[in-house]
């Protein structure tokens, strides 16, 4: 994938994780940044300087990957020893560094050192990886889906060390993931990206509450924003199908009669009820599609149906729901989420 007009600035000791569908671009510019990809126009600036000439071995970045990209051969110890090998570092100033690094990985890793790759599971193999990114003190830290090759739990845990060795020692970061609770759990900024485009910077609060298009409304979320149907403003309202939904006078000076739009909710602002909703809301008669319990929040996530138009909202967990049922659903119009349809931007 090729990036288009990519312009993204990671302030120092800032973690920035860049998510987006498959083939989006994530991994191209991650090696950009390293130096693997050296086609490009434009420019790579660390603190300033442009990089383009420098090769990456020589930029001081310390990468992880997928693979763990571990030399076999060596023992960990070796791993991690290499890279001052390479550039000529005194024994003892080496020895330092790696025992230095050991106690930063914490509990357990000096006797990882030793031992050879092969002899590793996937968490410890990962832990020496990103231990032998630390151990020459990086410029800039990349990370290529660094987690994706572990189960459940190890992902949990390795995460939570890779975000305190990050903010402890502010390394600047560039991680690249297409797990979004991985992006949640480790990011100061999330870059969401889309064919070869970043379409938005932000929080995670910033992105969901508010997001600059229908991609990144549709893309990032847990759960995502629900997208209905386009449809065609007529007097003050969006029509979709037999359904009119009132538009906010904020958003009315912006559209025209027969403009086509895109209209979102999420769920939490969408309330379901088995009886009539009190008056101040937006209420639609829809049909139950299906009920889950979510027992953390208390809670029921309700899916419903109005004509062709699907969409889910929350009903307390004590109203009895079954399938088929007509139901009342009402959103605040302050609520609603608008996008041109033709150009995919929010209004």
């Amino acid at each position: 994938m090729a990036l288009d007009r990519v312009d993204l600035t990671i302030p120092e000791g800032q973690t920035f994780v860049v998510v987006g569908p498959s083939g989006c671009g994530k991994s191209t510019l991650l090696r950009v940044v390293a130096g693997i990809m050296n086609d490009y126009s434009g420019q790579v600036l660390y603190d300033g300087e442009d990089v383009q000439n420098i090769p990456p071995g020589e930029r001081y970045i310390g990468m992880v990957f997928q693979n763990y990209a571990l030399y076999p051969n060596f023992n960990n110890e070796g791993n991690l020893s290499f890279f001052f090998k390479m550039h000529e570092v005194g024994d003892e100033e080496t020895r330092q560094r790696i025992e230095y690094t050991s106690e930063l990985m914490g509990i357990g890793f000096k006797d990882l050192l030793p031992r050879k790759p092969g002899t590793l599971s996937g968490g410890e193999k990962q832990r020496v990886a990103i231990a032998r990114a630390i151990v020459r003190a990086p410029r800039l830290f990349l990370f290529d889906e660094p987690l994706s090759n572990l189960d459940a739990k190890l992902r949990v845990k390795t995460r939570t060390e890779i975000k305190r060795l990050l903010h402890k020692f502010d390394i600047t970061s560039l991680y690249v993931t297409h797990d979004q609770v991985e992006a949640v759990a480790i990011a100061d900024r999330i870059v969401v990206m889309h064919a070869g485009r970043i379409e938005q910077v932000g929080t995670y609060q910033e992105l969901t509450g508010n997001p600059a298009s229908i991609f990144v409304a549709g893309f990032l979320g847990l759960p995502p924003m629900d997208l209905y149907p386009s449809g065609s403003v007529s007097g003050g309202r969006l029509i979709l199908n037999d359904y009119a939904f009132p538009i906010p006078s904020r958003i009315l000076q912006l559209v025209r009669d027969g403009q086509q739009l895109t209209l979102g909710t999420r769920r939490e602002d969408v309330r379901v009820s088995a009886e009539t909703l009190p008056i101040g809301a937006t209420q639609f008669r829809a049909e139950v599609e299906a009920v889950e319990p979510d027992l953390v929040h208390h809670v029921q996530i309700v899916y419903v149906r109005m004509g062709k138009i699907t969409y889910s909202g929350l009903c307390p967990m004590d109203v009895k729901l079954h399938i088929g049922q007509l139901v009342h659903v009402a959103v605040n119009p302050d609520h609603l989420y608008f996008f041109d349809t033709i150009s995919g931007k929010r209004l």
